[in-house]
This record gives C-alpha cells, sequence and structure tokens, in this order.
C-alpha cells in the first residue's frame, strides 16, 4: 500500500507587536545570520589590510612563486637562456643521473653535510654552555662568538680563508711545527673539503645564542636536585640539559641541515684556482655543479632539473627529521 508524504509545512513569518525590537544578534528582515555581509567599515578595513600586503604578494609572485613554476617548466626542456625552450620530456633527469659529476657533487654533499653540520652544533652548544654560567664579562664573549656568524659567509672571508690554507701559510707552517710536512690544504683534493668545514664550523654563532636561549629556560632546581642525588656533570647533562634543550636541539638540527645543502658562494670561492669547485672536484658541491651548467654551460634545462631534485632531497631528509623527533624530542605537556 503506497503512503502519501506530506509536504512539511513552511513555517510562518515571526511577528512582532509594533515597537518590539528583534532579538539581539537577528539580522535585518529576519534572515539568516551566516547570509550577512561585511559592512562598509568592514570592506575598508580588508582592502587596508590588502593593500599594505601588496608589496608582500607581489614579491612572493615575480620573486619566488613565478620562477618556481618557470623552472619546473624548463626542468622538461633544452633550454639554453638564448633561444626558446624546447621540449624535451625526462631527458634532462636521465643525462643528470647519468652523470658521473653529478654523482661526485651529491657525493661531496653529503659528506659536507654528515661531517659539517654536526661539528657545528657541538661547536656552538659547547659554547653555549660555557656563556650560561655567570662570569665577568659575559656580554663580550657572547658578541664576540657571534660575530662570525655575521661575516662568516662573506666574499672576503672565503678569500681570506683561502689564503689561510694555502701552500706555505698559517695552517701549513702549524703542520710543520707539528712535524708534518703535507703542505697546504688548499691544493689537495682530499683535503680541501676540510678546509670548508672548518670555516662552517668558525660560523657557530647564530645556533649558539639559540642554544643560550633553550638552556636558560631550563629550571635550575633540577640540577640542584641532582647534585644531591650525586648525579656526575655528565649525568645532569645528558638526563637534564640535553632532554630539557631538545627542541632547541630538534629546530637547530633542522635549520642547520637545511643551510648545508644550500651552500655555495665559500666553496666557489675556496676553491676555484682556474677550475671552479676545487680541484679534481674537492669543494664540487650541489649548488656548484648546478651553477656550472647553468650559467657556465648555458644548460639552464638541466640546471633546473637539478634545483628540482635538490627542493625534493631537503625536503625529503626535512621529513624524515620531522617524523624522528617523536623519539627523542620532549615538549611540555599538551605543547607541539
Amino acid at each position: 500500500m503506497d503512503t502519501a508524504v506530506t509536504p512539511a509545512p513552511t513555517p510562518a513569518p515571526v511577528t512582532r507587536p509594533a515597537g518590539e525590537a528583534a532579538p539581539a544578534g537577528s539580522p535585518p528582515g529576519g534572515g539568516h545570520p551566516r547570509g550577512r555581509t561585511p559592512t562598509g567599515r568592514a570592506r575598508r578595513e580588508n582592502l587596508a589590510g590588502y593593500l599594505f600586503m601588496s608589496p608582500w604578494i607581489a614579491g612572493f609572485l615575480l620573486l619566488t612563486a613565478g620562477p618556481m613554476v618557470a623552472s619546473l617548466y624548463f626542468a622538461f626542456t633544452d633550454y639554453n637562456l638564448f633561444d626558446a625552450p624546447r621540449w624535451i620530456g625526462l631527458d634532462n633527469f636521465t643525462e643528470m643521473f647519468g652523470d658521473p659529476r653529478w654523482r661526485t657533487s651529491v657525493e661531496v654533499t653529503g659528506w659536507y653535510v654528515v661531517i659539517g653540520t654536526p661539528l657545528k652544533l657541538a661547536a656552538a652548544l659547547g659554547v653555549a654552555l660555557l656563556l650560561n654560567q655567570s662570569r665577568r664579562g659575559q656580554g663580550f664573549y657572547r658578541a664576540a662568538f657571534y660575530a662570525p656568524s655575521l661575516i662568516g659567509a662573506s666574499v672576503s672571508i672565503a678569500i681570506v680563508w683561502r689564503a689561510i690554507f694555502s701552500d706555505g701559510a698559517a695552517v701549513d707552517r702549524g703542520q710543520q711545527l707539528l712535524g708534518m710536512d703535507a703542505g697546504g690544504w688548499i691544493g689537495d683534493p682530499d683535503r680541501i673539503i676540510y678546509a670548508l668545514v672548518a670555516l662552517t664550523v668558525w660560523q657557530f654563532g647564530a645556533p649558539m645564542v639559540i642554544f643560550l636561549a633553550g638552556l636558560k629556560q631550563v629550571p635550575r632546581e633540577l640540577y640542584e636536585a641532582a647534585q644531591v642525588d650525586g648525579a656526575s656533570p655528565w649525568r645532569r647533562f645528558w638526563h637534564i640539559t640535553l632532554p630539557m634543550i631538545s627542541p632547541v636541539l630538534f629546530f637547530n638540527v633542522l635549520l642547520e641541515t637545511i643551510h648545508s645543502f644550500q651552500i655555495f658562494g665559500s666553496a666557489y670561492i675556496i676553491g676555484s684556482q682556474g677550475n671552479a669547485c676545487g680541484p679534481a672536484d674537492g669543494t664540487l658541491v650541489y649548488t656548484c655543479y648546478l651553477y656550472i651548467q647553468g650559467f657556465e654551460n648555458s644548460r639552464m634545462g638541466l640546471a633546473s632539473a637539478m634545483a628540482w631534485m635538490l627542493l625534493l632531497a631537503v625536503g625529503l631528509v626535512t621529513a624524515v627529521l620531522f617524523w624522528s623527533q617523536r623519539r627523542w624530542v620532549h615538549y611540555e605537556e599538551g605543547a607541539r
């Protein structure tokens, strides 16, 4: 037996006596509050906000988003900066993976990241622990240790560093005093990368300041209680300091790892001796080879493909670090 469906009655409009005000929050005409449109004042405030943001939006679109989209297209083309790009599909990536110098650049960059980043963070944490103690002239020491971070990335410092590690220079004479007649590091393909690592470690000021800020947040009562229980300085550092500053440590590891992948200027200058990026490709870091392909060989399509591979590699490393933080980073209750 069929059952007739009676449609629900339409609610009658609410009528109020003359002079009775509508309830607070009711829109004019009895409409739903969600249907309200911005008032003239709200529209003017929104417009003012967009006007203030317009320089950043224009800069992002013209200097960041636009070039990224263009480079993604160029990665699949044969483009030499002078002729129109020609679509070649995945040929740039196939050539890149089969290039021995590209594999060398990956190895040099990986070695630099694995060696340089931990040494720099260790130096930064060690000095931060020393500066965390109350002593006279503390402000001067903080400024002195931070100064290399401000000037270390300059071209002039890289030139000076290259002179220090050359044959017959300060490092070479120091080795001779120790009975090691090994010559300078700049001309040695196996040791020039360590000169680059030494320059990176010397610039530990920025992570040092971040570590110092984290150390200031560790409650002194924890150290006093551990000392009363007979804990040694090493046990206090391992079981109190490191867990308490683990979020700061994670931030520094993430930041310095990304910076290490992006190294270019110092590697190019220290290694330039007629052959860019070091003797026998000793300082051929990834960005240096990308520069050679893009601007010296006019292979902008191949350089764009290399740039996107670098972006994917940094993204993968970043994802692994974020995944691993659950095992060793300790946040306050409820904080993430």
